[in-house]
């Protein structure tokens, strides 16, 4: 996993192409098939894993970005900065509203406008912006113009959109309608993987072919079942099995030791 995920990253940046959307193609790819091509306890094991590297990576990135601030020369451009960011917001809108509606020509469950908004308003800036205007080769003093506007870009869709948007759903009263509407995740809860037995019963593939169109229905009808491998209902039953077997061994163990630190301490008082 961790080696075909890095493999069109590497070959991208050999190439002098974009090596992040490189990987970005790559991981849309291999969420779609590769992952259910692993057994359902190796799903929650790698989605674990990954989660972990993911949340590592982060704070690293945040950290870099805040050491930037003081590491390099700055230049502010206060019109620059101000005209990039409403143009910022403008292209994400010109995006966001036209693909929705035309989407929404093809799905079931419809994109409403209040999500089509808090798409918009949560457009965040971070690590790929800042990543890709390290690598402009540019003049000193264009560059650190450059460098200097996208921190402050960052900085403002962090902490000014990123910092209200819960509060927007809120007041929108879109949470349970986001929750109903979205999955963000190949698990449906934490620690549940996908249920498999939908790729193993042909009965169920028949009948959802005839209800999807254009695409969806030939990559289910082809793609899907050629770059992912059937498992029996014996398998899945077998995994999920052991799957709870640990996860009620590691909770007594856990919730045994929270239990023994408590009388510890209440012992020493």
């Amino acid at each position: 996993m961790l080696v075909f995920s890095y493999a069109p990253y590497g070959l991208a940046e050999g190439l002098k192409l974009s090596g992040i959307m490189a990987i970005l193609f790559c991981a849309i790819v291999m969420s779609h098939y590769t992952h259910f091509n692993l057994s359902p306890m190796t799903q929650i094991t790698v989605q674990q894993i990954f989660r972990t590297m993911a949340f590592m990576a982060e704070t690293c990135v945040f950290a870099y970005l805040g050491m930037a601030i003081f590491s390099f020369k700055h230049q502010f451009r206060p019109a620059f900065v101000i005209w990039t960011i409403i143009l910022c917001l403008t292209g994400r809108a010109m995006n966001i509203y036209p693909l929705s509606s035309l989407v929404n020509q093809f799905r079931d469950v419809r994109i409403p406008r209040k999500t089509q908004f808090i798409m918009w308003f949560s457009g965040l800036r971070g690590a790929v912006a800042f990543a890709l205007v390290l690598h402009l080769q540019l003049d000193d003093e264009k560059r650190h113009v450059l460098i200097t506007s996208t921190l402050i870009i960052i900085m403002f869709t962090i902490l000014c959109l990123g910092g209200s948007t819960l509060p927007l759903l809120k007041l929108l009263k879109a949470e349970r309608g986001l929750e109903k509407g979205l999955t963000l995740s190949k698990t449906q809860t934490e620690g549940k993987a996908v249920d498999a037995d939908q790729l193993t019963d042909d009965e169920w593939r028949i009948s959802s072919r005839k209800a999807l169109k254009g695409f969806t229905r030939l990559d289910a009808k082809y793609f899907i079942p050629f770059f992912t491998r059937k498992f029996t209902r014996q398998e899945v039953r077998n995994a999920h099995e052991e799957m709870q077997r640990l996860t009620s061994q590691l909770y007594s163990e856990v919730h045994s030791d929270l239990g023994s630190d408590d009388d510890e301490a209440e012992s020493k008082l």
